[in-house]
């Protein structure tokens, strides 16, 4: 069976999309099988992201690794049962057509809380919550006091990852392994940088998730996306000397993948 990986929290601007799209094609230049979905039916920034991508490939005359995008396929409402939802139907029929020629397959949730993503958080072997390094941000995982010291109670989405997690143990499926990236670092150490860290760290223990490095905010990610393109790609689209920002970025996408400690993967880019 295909290893599920599932990027969502339920806040907007994380880098959900950017980081579905660098670790599908990171896997993808590994030689692994890549399926991918994106859940965001209306937006549908990772699917835009592809179809960038193979828009870019066939004018360049290139052929580079990609993912395999699906569309969630439509479902006749005439074919379910009393109490079925048409859209749990539209997202087993996707995983199903993609898994038997997958290795992985990447889901990208929306940035708030959907039927479809409840579902795919259920399906998630690895789970991956970009996090941009604030507490405006850390409230999507749990409330804190005024000082950002003392944890007051987990947020609605670490209750749904819990639920997730309940569901999967019922069917005597293995646990989730939670990877919180804290995206968007900046460079200096500040104050409220050092208090996230201490506030992920008791809270991972508590909630049960690894912290993992995600990516510093840095311009190149904007100016990969209308080409469909990604850091490791630079060099194939004519980049002949990667300046110290693009290897820097480069090697933050390296351990992140190593982070992940995905199943069957060697990270040798």
């Amino acid at each position: 069976m295909a290893h599920i990986i599932v990027v969502g929290n339920e806040k907007g601007g994380a880098g959900k999309s950017t980081v579905s799209m660098h670790v599908a094609t990171a896997l993808a230049r590994l030689g692994h099988r890549i399926g991918a979905l994106d859940l965001d039916l209306r937006q549908k920034t990772m699917g835009r992201y592809v179809t960038n991508r193979l828009k870019t490939l066939e004018q360049d005359g290139l052929d580079l690794p990609t993912p395999r995008y699906l569309e969630l396929p439509e479902i006749d409402p005439d074919t379910l049962q009393p109490g079925e939802n048409i859209y749990d139907h539209r997202l087993s029929a996707a995983v199903a057509e993609l898994e038997p020629d997958s290795d992985f397959i990447l889901i990208d949730c929306p940035g708030s809380h959907t039927r479809l993503s409840q579902v795919a958080h259920s399906l998630a072997d690895t789970l991956i919550t970009p996090l941009n390094d604030s507490f405006v941000d850390f409230d999507l995982l749990a409330h804190t006091d005024a000082t950002g010291e003392k944890i007051e109670g987990p947020s609605v989405y670490s209750e749904m990852v819990w639920n997730a997690r309940q569901l999967r143990a019922q069917a005597g499926l293995p646990p989730i392994d939670w990877v919180v990236l804290r995206n968007r670092l900046g460079a200096q150490q500040m104050v409220n940088k050092a208090k996230m860290e201490k506030a992920l760290n008791r809270l991972s223990k508590r909630i049960g998730f690894r912290v993992a490095p995600g990516f510093n905010e840095r311009v190149i990610f904007r100016e990969l996306f209308p080409r469909g393109m990604t850091l490791l790609d630079l060099k194939d689209v004519g980049v002949k000397q990667l300046n110290i920002s693009n290897i820097a970025a480069r090697q933050e996408l390296r351990d992140l993948i190593k982070a992940l400690n995905l199943p069957g993967v060697s990270v040798t880019f």
